[in-house]
């Protein structure tokens, strides 16, 4: 599907946020400032999260509780090794009580779980995003309607 804008990025997100349940973890591919952090505010208003989602880069991992289901906002960036995510707990988010959005999972791939949906983000222009969801696993398929905003 396509965006053209951080507003309809974030529009997709919520539409996302619907489909999404408990257990549920989302990879997203996408080169910086391809919207990734965009989509995920999208994703948190979905799931009612009033609170302002901003990236974790410097914090690994920021955790919004108060929507339907929490909201476990990963950014594997700056990680050295996967056993900083095992220090910090990740196995009770990945895969737990809430919905797990990881930003750069290819800097940790041994700790990528069995199920999950890629979520791919490519820029086509300044303003204009492919987004593009896989399951992988045992995910099942999310289709998303066509968005006008």
């Amino acid at each position: 599907m396509r965006s053209n804008s951080p507003a309809q990025t974030q529009a997709i997100g919520r539409q996302l946020a619907e489909k999404l349940q408990a257990g549920d973890v989302l990879l997203m591919l996408g080169d910086l400032g391809a919207g990734k952090s965009e989509l995920t505010r999208g994703i948190a208003k979905g799931l009612g999260v009033t609170a302002t989602v901003a990236s974790p880069s410097f914090t690994i991992l920021n955790v919004y509780d108060e929507g339907r289901v929490p909201l476990y906002h990963f950014d594997w960036y700056r990680l050295s090794d996967v056993e900083e995510l095992y220090e910090m707990g990740m196995d009770e988010y990945l895969g737990g009580d809430g919905v797990a959005v990881v930003e750069w999972p290819t800097q940790c791939p041994e700790a990528i779980p069995e199920s999950y949906l890629e979520v791919k983000i490519a820029p086509l222009s300044d303003t204009e995003r492919e987004i593009t969801l896989t399951p992988c696993g045992e995910f099942r398929r999310i289709d998303l309607e066509a968005n006008d905003e």
